[in-house]
């Protein structure tokens, strides 16, 4: 289907709402994105008629609930390019997602069983970067804690690209994990994960991709990135909240033992002893979010039903007018420059906190993020302590970048 601006918009409910006598111009889908019509009335559906436990039941309603569960699971798999969807595992979000990637390596580095030395250990190292959001930081430093490990951090460049030049320089045969973001969250940085896969590869390193922000960015290909795991949260492609993913490389969900004990992710259980179910569902202990699988499985559906590539071109597009327009105003700095981007602008303007911006912008209805974007390390390479973030979706219009400019420059007459 070819992408129709009126007619995304028109599927979009929270568009209508007015805030402050005003029509909402929403900025903040970086944080997350608003959910169409579609998917909030599957995700009641499934509430009103639909519901039951997945995986135990033997009668109809459980069997129809399993088969929506395992559907959602196949088309994510083809959504991001995974060869299975038994390499899927369903979590809470990103943060869920890393938490039990960090914390699974490191029980594997425990067990007298890791032959292949694949699980962190005293003396490894985990590297990181200053892009990251700190959900893909503090997992990585709790795992050192626990393990021993050390943790180094690959530095970006002043155009806000991650600094490949260095990483390489820094790399060893110490290096056990590489774990970044191949979509900045603050900068819209893009890094093509092959790149930093090959650097990793050439010492045998664990390569863990957040891509939280590239779902609505780029076509995933997982497969072909060479990575090991690959995380994103369904809310960040117009799906409800507390439904997540992990992709992992074909092996992995059978070397790593389970993160979570509990029901459905059990083979046989004894007080001597319990065996783990088949990946993924040894990953996916208690009840899971059925509903929210069966709806991030419908958001993927809409988005394709909308030209998705051609809808990420207009929300770059957006982006890149944002741009240009912000820059043209006396005293704004916008940050980072890197080549390849998606639709994220953060700025400052010189002697105006980012939250007074923000708090003057929400007073004209634009919905803009004002703060450290839960990355402070970054603000400190870019020496401030918060920018104002406006971030475009598919939704998005041209009558959105002119109220933000013109927004901004109100601002500034009434703050300067």
């Amino acid at each position: 289907m070819k992408f129709e601006l009126a007619q995304v918009r028109s599927e979009i409910p929270q568009l209508a709402v007015k805030v402050r006598e005003r029509d909402l111009v929403y900025l903040d889908n970086a944080a997350t994105t608003l959910k169409p019509k579609s998917v909030i009335d599957r995700l009641s559906q499934y509430y009103l008629e639909e519901v039951a436990n997945v995986h135990r039941g033997a009668h109809w309603l459980a069997e129809n609930g399993t088969g929506l569960y395992e559907n959602a699971r196949q088309t994510v798999a083809t959504f991001i390019g995974s060869e299975s969807p038994a390499d899927i595992v369903f979590t809470r979000g990103t943060t869920e997602s890393l938490n039990l990637v960090a914390q699974s390596l490191v029980l594997l580095g425990q067990l007298k069983s890791d032959h292949q030395n694949r699980g962190l250990v005293a003396g490894d190292e985990v590297f990181v970067t200053e892009l990251e959001h700190h959900s893909n930081i503090v997992p990585w430093q709790l795992a050192c804690e626990r393990s021993g490990a050390k943790l180094r951090v690959i530095p970006v460049t002043d155009d806000g690209e991650i600094d490949l030049q260095s990483f390489r320089k820094q790399i060893s045969a110490k290096t056990k994990i590489v774990a970044f973001s191949c979509c900045s969250n603050v900068l819209g940085t893009i890094t093509k994960p092959s790149d930093v896969v090959a650097i990793a590869k050439s010492v045998d390193a664990i390569v863990v991709v957040d891509a939280a922000q590239m779902v609505t960015a780029e076509k995933m290909e997982v497969s072909s990135w060479g990575a090991d795991f690959v995380v994103f949260s369904g809310h960040k492609i117009f799906a409800p909240f507390g439904i997540g993913v992990l992709w992992a490389a074909k092996g992995w969900l059978d070397i790593l033992p389970p993160y979570q004990g509990g029901g459905s992710m059990i083979d046989s259980v004894t007080f001597e002893k319990t065996t783990w179910a088949h990946a993924p569902q040894k990953f996916e202990a208690g009840t899971p979010n059925v509903g929210g699988a069966v709806a991030l499985g419908r958001a993927i559906e809409w988005f394709h039903s909308h030209g998705s590539i051609e809808a990420m071109a207009h929300a770059k597009n957006l982006a890149e007018e944002a741009r240009r327009e912000l820059a043209r105003i006396p005293g704004l700095r916008i940050y980072g420059n890197p080549s390849v981007r998606t639709s994220v602008v953060s700025f400052n303007l010189d002697g105006v906190h980012a939250s007074d911006l923000g708090t003057l912008l929400d007073q004209q209805g634009i919905a803009i993020r004002a703060g450290h974007h839960c990355c402070q390390p970054l603000m400190k390479r870019l020496a401030c302590a918060a920018t104002a973030r406006a971030s475009f979706s598919i939704y998005n219009q041209m009558k959105d970048v002119e109220a933000l400019v013109a927004s901004v420059r109100k601002a500034k007459e009434i703050l300067l």
